[in-house]
Order: structure tokens, then sequence, then C-alpha cells
């Protein structure tokens, strides 16, 4: 039986690429370029990397990338887009859970939810954390987008719950305190004009929770900023009104 967010993004490539959170590719780029002082030399792994966005855009700038994905559909769009481009860019199907990759990378990239923290068990998304760190040569860099649990902490629950919804498809919310996983039932319409209705399970975490977690994987220098779309910053500190937090960490 799949997992909801492999029913998610089983024919989903291009409503996927339309969506208001997939718009600030090139200004999210931008940053992680930055963030490498644009050393073409940078080899990087996008964990979740789902059409390419990032990893197309990466390439186009000349950097070696290197693209996994559990969605076929997803990543069948990314071949496409890169081959259309003309871009060698080495695109796998893996689950991120169980990576073979080991002291390969000076970036890994985690963008947009891009596996972490979407698995249905703490010690699942442990393990894409882990399998990141592994694939790290000695001080690489680890950037990745998640949800901040002290947003729902800030605003009640209930108004947490009755305020979630996305592109105009009502959530039926169970926000469990004792886990902080969203419980939410999620109805959208595939590329094939297919109606589906998952229950999706996502879980929150609190900063402290992320610096303990990286801290376990020998990361020395760990970083948590606001995460804006397409406007990734150093200078963007984390509030409560940020949905998504974005994390730096070098090893």
């Amino acid at each position: 039986m799949k997992q909801w967010y492999e029913e998610l993004f089983t024919d989903y490539a291009e409503k996927y690429e339309n969506e208001i959170f997939t718009q600030g590719t090139l200004g999210e780029v931008d940053f992680l370029v930055s963030e490498i002082n644009k050393d073409k030399n940078v080899k990087i792994l996008d964990i979740g990397c789902g059409t390419g966005r990032h990893a197309v855009e990466l390439a186009k700038q000349g950097y070696n990338v290197t693209g996994i994905d559990l969605s076929e559909s997803m990543l069948n769009r990314a071949i496409e887009k890169a081959q259309n481009l003309n871009l060698d860019i080495d695109f796998q199907i893996a689950d991120a859970r169980k990576l073979p990759f080991e002291n390969q990378f000076d970036l890994v990239i985690m963008i947009c939810e891009g596996a972490f923290p979407l698995m249905e068990t703490d010690e699942m998304n442990f393990e894409i954390l882990k399998n990141a760190a592994k694939a790290l040569k000695n001080n690489g860099k680890l950037i990745f987008t998640t949800l901040n649990g002290l947003y729902p902490l800030y605003h009640s629950v209930k108004d947490f719950m009755d305020s979630n919804v996305v592109d105009g498809a009502s959530k039926d919310n169970s926000f469990d305190l004792m886990t902080f996983r969203d419980i939410s039932t999620f109805e959208f319409e595939d590329d094939n004009g297919n109606l589906k209705v998952l229950e999706c399970n996502e879980r929150y975490y609190v900063p402290s929770e992320i610096t303990w977690l990286l801290k376990s994987l020998n990361f020395s220098k760990i970083d948590i900023f606001g995460c804006e779309i397409g406007n990734f910053s150093r200078n963007v500190e984390l509030t409560t009104e940020d949905y998504e937090m974005l994390v730096i960490a070098q090893l």
C-alpha cells in the first residue's frame, strides 16, 4: 500500500509546478549558490528533487548536481526538462531513507519538504537526516526547509486547524500536541483530472529538536532562520509567524 506522499506525487508533476510554493526557485538558488561561494567545483545532492526545479537551475549555472526522488512521474518531468536544456544531471529514483552515498557531496539540499518531514515515523525522518549527513564530505553543508512547530504552538491549535486551507482545498485537521503531527485530509485533482482524497501525516519540529538531531549527527554549526519562499536569507529571524524554517548546518 502506498503512503500518502507516494500517492500525492503520482501524476502530479504538472500541477506541482504551478503551485504557489514552487514559484521562488530562482531566488532560492541564488541563496544556495551564495552559501557555497559560487564554487563550481562543489558537488550537490538534491534530496526529494521532485520535478528538478532547483537541480535544473543549479545545473544551468554550471554546477554538478545529483537529484533523487521517490516519485517516478516527478523524476520523468525533471529528466525531460534537463534533456530539453541539454543539461547533464544525474537523476535517480531512490528512497531518502536508504541512500547509497557516502562522503561524496559538498552540499546537500532538501527544499520545500523534500522527503523530510513527511515520513510516517520520527525514526524514518531521522534516517533521512542521517543519510544526508553520511553523503556529505568533511566540512560539507546541509541546507533544508521544514515545518515550524512554533507556528501551531503560538497560534492556538484550534485556530491553526481552522485556518489550514491549501489552495482552496479544505483540510480536516487533527494536530497532536504529544507528537507534533498534523493529520489532515487533502482533496485535489491530479494531472489526469482524477479527484484524489488523501490522509496526510506531517511532522512539525521546533528549533531545539532540529538542533539536537543535527548535533547528534556531528554537525558543528547549526543556524535556523525564517523561511520566505523565493527569498531565503540569513537576515530573516525565525518567528512564530513562519510556517516553515530554513536550516543551515555544517559538519
